[in-house]
């Protein structure tokens, strides 16, 4: 009520205090942190936009780079290089004491790391020009709904919405609200569901059978899209309401029928942002075959690291790099198809490539899960240890299930937003549906904390 009686300069300062309360909440002393990163690449931007000397412009970007990475760098790879490098001696026989410093991550620092690295480069490679304000700025970088779990929203993107003058219509509001009802459906309706069938599963893999062990896997492939596609459509109508226009983040990608096509619709702000200041900073596909594969596994690789300091998640981003690089392979020049056929042989041939796409994307989600690469492991010869039936929880099917619907309905009507569209009875039931099943189960969960799978990123 406030933000909507405020005029538009004064709206951009109420929400750089608010995203920075927002923030602070959790920890005050970080927001030193998010300030640090505001001020240099505020300045730099500005220094870059003015140099004309390719090695002074080099140089402003080394520093942009180097500060933002140094920082990312410190507070989320500190605790796992030591542990490497103790461990590592340890296995030669070498005596070490281990550091007594642990060092705390930061909630959302590889979020808005990426997103204000992308306003320095994008202004390096002269695809915008800076802003003049301070406070604009500020409010791009800590934008409270995207803040913590992205989607990364790119600078010549959103910064442009923070300068302007933000009419929220009315339409923007059904819209929102819309956009929230879903995303609190996918997270405590479903997500939250799952996770103490997926908590029990990956506890204690070497005690559970074949089918108890997919049960899990199911579950856990369920619970972190509910959870995070929850989140970014949360924060994609939080937005809404304020005027403001997030990115698409999750684009049905369980109906994929290749890798390639999952990273096209799966955490797609991360995905594209990964290819273009990455992918094609090694050289993409500009240089023959056998380098574009190692582009490829390189840049998964080191995605795999951006979401999580540990060997499991290197291992994840490994299988990923390997996925893609033969499927490239395998693709050659041609274009990725991802039209739909009319006929029923070609249904049925995309219909398999769905299936078996989603099982080698949950065979990684083992990697991505785990507590350790040991504990991975056991949990995948767990499964192929064939001893059980594989009979799946019907309340996992059920997720299953209603993630299908909820996907099949948005990639048929190619709106996110589909119901509000339907009939006035049709979309008053679906939305009341969604809204009471959320509470119901989030009164069902009532002593049960289930954070954001993503705000340990």
């Amino acid at each position: 009520m406030i933000y909507y009686r405020l005029n538009h300069k004064h709206q951009n300062l109420f929400l750089l205090l608010a995203s920075y309360f927002f923030y602070g909440s959790w920890d005050w002393r970080f927001t030193f942190l998010l300030l640090i990163s505001t001020v240099v690449d505020f300045f730099v931007g500005r220094s870059l936009h003015v140099a004309t000397e390719v090695n002074r412009r080099k140089m402003l970007l080394t520093i942009s780079v180097c500060v933002n990475l140094g920082i990312l760098g410190f507070f989320k790879y500190f605790n796992f290089f030591i542990d490497s490098a103790v461990g590592l001696l340890e296995f030669m026989n070498f005596e070490s004491n281990r550091p007594v410093l642990n060092v705390i991550l930061p909630v959302g620092i590889s979020f808005y790391t990426f997103q204000t690295m992308s306003y320095t480069i994008d202004i390096y490679k002269k695809k915008m020009e800076p802003t003049r304000n301070m406070i604009d700025f500020a409010l791009f970088v800590s934008f409270f709904p995207q803040l913590v779990a992205g989607p990364i929203e790119r600078a010549k993107v959103l910064i442009p919405q923070v300068v302007r003058p933000r009419v929220v219509t009315k339409d923007d509001l059904i819209t929102g609200l819309n956009l929230m009802a879903i995303g609190y459906f996918k997270k405590v309706a479903i997500a939250d569901n799952m996770a103490p069938i997926v908590s029990n599963a990956f506890s204690s893999p070497g005690s559970l059978t074949s089918g108890e062990l997919l049960t899990g896997l199911y579950a856990f492939s369920f619970q972190i899209y509910g959870d995070f596609s929850g989140y970014s459509d949360i924060a994609r109508g939080v937005a809404r309401l304020l005027g403001f226009e997030l990115m698409i983040n999750f684009n049905a990608p369980y109906l994929s029928r290749s890798i390639t096509e999952f990273w096209r619709r799966w955490h797609i702000s991360l995905s594209s942002w990964l290819r273009d200041y990455l992918y094609i900073s090694l050289g993409g596909n500009r240089h023959g075959s056998l380098m574009t594969y190692r582009n490829l596994f390189l840049t998964m690789l080191l995605g795999g690291l951006w979401h999580g300091a540990a060997w499991t998640m290197v291992a994840w981003g490994a299988m990923h790099g390997i996925y893609l690089a033969v499927h490239k392979l395998l693709l050659g020049d041609k274009k990725l198809d991802v039209s739909w056929p009319n006929s029923f042989v070609g249904w049925l041939v995309n219909l398999v490539k769905i299936v078996i796409t989603f099982h080698m994307v949950a065979l990684t989600w083992i990697m991505f899960r785990a507590s350790s690469f040991t504990s991975g492991m056991e949990y995948i010869n767990g499964i192929f240890a064939f001893d059980d039936t594989f009979n799946i929880a019907g309340n996992v099917l059920f997720a299953a299930l209603l993630i299908v619907i909820v996907d099949i309905a948005q990639t048929k009507t190619g709106n996110h937003t589909w119901i509000i569209t339907k009939p006035r009875p049709v979309k008053y039931v679906l939305l009341q549906v969604l809204f009471i099943s959320a509470v119901a189960a989030a009164i069902f969960q009532i002593n049960t904390v289930v954070p954001f799978i993503y705000f340990q990123f």
